[in-house]
């Protein structure tokens, strides 16, 4: 699928409904990302995890029943790791119950125009009725992209700190041995197969590829290249960005219910000393806690945004940066020939993070195209450092030298404008 327009480029059995195991982790984190846009519940939001999360078999972070950990953990654990006990706390702590979670997964399944798609769970283990498509994968990885593209960064993170664990991500072959690859989804059980719902961006270029029933890691990963091929080799070098329709939000409920569904996830709610947990699931149209002091806390988008966001493509731009023009460094071989980088993207500050506004074929193309940018957006971009750095597969066009919340709000402004646009930063 070409992800800018949502045209399929190619596909064989797409609406074959089969078992989509973890790539179900897709729509549950989805949903928390919209939950959390929402006001429903927060990053900082401790969740107490259930002797149900805590049971569910491996891929596992290791919860316990009672155990407390914010969501933010969750999320990293679920993405990377494909914990099913995380997905499951998740699940349950929005929506009351796995049952009433996987209630909103299919109503916006639906919104989506996920046809073929059923959901039972928040995890993707193998049940009776679980089941879903190639093409509606594509749909939703879609909508991943596009919808939360300030979260995105969780799906090619090669490790996490979740918390109670390091973990590392279950697509790291893929995503190392892939030019421009930057996520999505890997899945497997032993009734779906080896599974993987994948995008890849080059330049102004995103396709998205979707594989179900592979028959090992390296034979799917292998189907999903030459997809990708294919997809880059016939998709368009230039498209008008056609964004998917955002799902609508699901209905608020009655304001008894939204405070039974609040008691339910802090604890038992006691009438005249007797003990008793309410659980209504239904979604609270505003937060329950006290609103963030104007212009303290940093904004929701930069909390999923934290030290382990490095994106590959800032790897790949400080090597070149590092060695002659023109050149390719080996592992270790790399030898400082340009100082004056270094002294020109000051870290003072916290302005060190960019963006990357895409990868042309020269120099002069790439030049051309940040000048463009600088023109269109020089109250955003302002200070920020033109710079182009070349590797192996072209000419990447960088702006440097942002704070991560300048970054964030420049690549923002500039996809309203049809701009790709990606942030790439540094632990600093």
């Amino acid at each position: 699928m070409d992800a800018r327009t949502g045209e399929v480029i190619y596909a064989q059995n797409a609406d074959t409904r089969l078992h989509p195991a973890s790539l179900t982790k897709m729509m549950t984190l989805y949903i928390a990302f919209q939950a959390i846009q929402r006001g429903e519940i927060t990053l900082d939001t401790d969740v107490t995890v259930t002797r149900n999360a805590a049971s569910e078999p491996p891929s596992k972070l290791g919860l316990k029943a009672g155990q407390k950990i914010k969501l933010r953990y969750l999320l990293r654990a679920a993405a990377v790791k494909s914990a099913n006990d995380a997905a499951t706390a998740i699940g349950e702590a929005i929506g009351g119950s796995e049952e009433a979670f996987a209630t909103r997964m299919n109503r916006t399944a639906a919104a989506m125009g996920m046809t073929n798609t059923t959901f039972k769970n928040a995890n993707g283990l193998t049940q009776d009725g679980h089941l879903s498509t190639a093409r509606d994968m594509s749909v939703l990885g879609r909508h991943v992209i596009y919808d939360f593209p300030q979260y995105y960064n969780l799906f090619s993170r090669r490790t996490a700190d979740a918390g109670i664990a390091e973990v590392r991500h279950t697509n790291r072959r893929f995503l190392d041995s892939y030019p421009g690859a930057d996520g999505i989804k890997t899945g497997f059980t032993n009734a779906a197969g080896f599974n993987l719902v994948a995008s890849a961006q080059r330049g102004q270029e995103r396709i998205i590829a979707t594989v179900f029933g592979g028959t090992s890691t390296a034979q799917r990963n292998g189907k999903i290249k030459e997809l990708m091929d294919m997809g880059f080799a016939k998709a368009p070098a230039s498209a008008t960005l056609n964004r998917p329709e955002p799902p609508a939000a699901a209905p608020a409920p009655a304001p008894a219910a939204a405070a039974a569904l609040m008691a339910s996830n802090t604890g038992p709610a006691t009438n005249g000393g007797a003990g008793k947990t309410v659980r209504v699931s239904g979604r609270v149209t505003r937060s329950l806690r006290p609103e963030a002091r104007p212009m303290q806390a940093a904004p929701a988008v930069d909390l999923a945004v934290d030290t382990d966001m490095i994106n590959s493509v800032l790897a790949e731009a400080v090597q070149v940066a590092a060695v002659a023009p023109g050149a390719i460094a080996a592992p270790g071989s790399i030898q400082p020939q340009a100082p004056e980088v270094v002294t020109r993207i000051s870290t003072s500050g916290g302005r060190h993070w960019g963006v990357n506004v895409g990868r042309y074929n020269s120099r002069y193309d790439a030049e051309k195209v940040l000048l463009r940018v600088a023109l269109n957006e020089m109250s955003t971009l302002d200070g920020a450092v033109r710079r182009v750095t070349q590797n192996a597969r072209g000419f990447d066009a960088n702006f440097m030298g942002l704070t991560r919340e300048g970054a964030d709000l420049a690549c923002r402004r500039l996809q309203a404008r049809n701009q790709s646009c990606f942030m790439i930063g540094s632990e600093g």
